[in-house]
């Protein structure tokens, strides 16, 4: 009998090691599956935006949306057509660097089936000159630069119709304004609009023109104040929102309602209003 358990007790052991090997690689596996379970729930947002202040926002936006489960990827652009051509393609899941009368325009013009899923901020535009240090010294026939972009001719014929220097046809939207709607000039102001925007703080920095009329993002991304250096600045009650611009349907989605809701959250607005000192304004619709 002795001699029958020295030979089945070896035997019982291996089997029992066996066996919680099993177990514990079983154990393992569904701990590795739990794992890839969570790694699978993260989702990804791809977002095109320009450099400043918009990716810069984003930025700050990152750890916010990474706690609730969202990776936020950057993609940068320089101009104003390749991200909506991008976001039709399919290639964002949304854009974030135009404001609204801009949007309605390339809609209009391109058939884009894009929606606006929620205003973040404001960037109000300025008036620049390295010749006068306010409107009213500019001169008779003063040569005003202007962005190419006809989205944009309202709101800067606007600002000058506050500032007194023209005056727009009565009863015409000023968001779709244009310079034929000037009906009267007294300065006799040459307006030239053949320019990208985009080029606009070069042209200022070669002190081309008697104005140079710049959008805060790019004034502010060629190391411009636009509080300081600008001699007349759009007021921030602008209805030109910059904002979050999907195709449409995935407004809906819960990982852009995220995005916007994070964009608008205090954390974002005071860092906006801390770094860029009233340059860029938040808003919270």
């Amino acid at each position: 009998m002795k001699k029958w358990l020295t030979i089945l007790l070896p035997f019982a052991l291996i089997l029992f090691l066996a066996a919680c090997g099993t177990n514990k690689d079983e154990e393992a596996t569904e701990g590795g599956n739990a794992d890839d379970a969570k790694t699978e729930e993260k989702i990804t947002l791809v977002v095109g935006a320009s450099n400043v202040p918009h990716a810069e926002i984003l930025e700050e936006a990152k750890p916010l949306l990474e706690e609730k489960g969202i990776e936020l990827e950057i993609e940068t652009f320089q101009d104003y057509v390749l991200p909506n051509q991008a976001l039709e393609a399919g290639d964002l899941d949304a854009n974030y660097f135009q404001h609204i009368p801009y949007l309605n325009a390339q809609i209009a013009e391109n058939g884009y089936d894009f929606v606006n899923a929620g205003g973040i901020h404001i960037e109000p535009i300025g008036v620049y000159s390295k010749k006068y240090k306010s409107l009213d010294e500019l001169p008779e026939g003063a040569h005003i630069i202007i962005s190419s972009s006809v989205p944009d001719h309202g709101r800067i014929l606007s600002l000058l119709e506050k500032e007194g220097l023209i005056t727009l046809k009565e009863g015409v939207e000023k968001t779709e304004a244009t310079i034929d709607d000037i009906v009267d000039n007294p300065k006799k102001l040459e307006f030239d609009a053949e320019y990208e925007a985009s080029l606009l703080p070069q042209i200022f920095n070669n002190d081309e023109g008697d104005a140079v009329l710049i959008n805060s993002n790019y004034a502010i991304d060629a190391g411009l104040n636009p509080i300081e250096d600008s001699i007349a600045i759009e007021e921030s009650d602008s209805p030109y929102v910059n904002v979050i611009a999907v195709n449409k349907g995935d407004e809906n989605s819960e990982a852009i309602k995220a995005l916007v809701e994070v964009l608008r959250s205090k954390e974002i607005q005071d860092f906006i209003l801390e770094k860029y000192e009233g340059a860029v304004v938040p808003v919270s619709e």
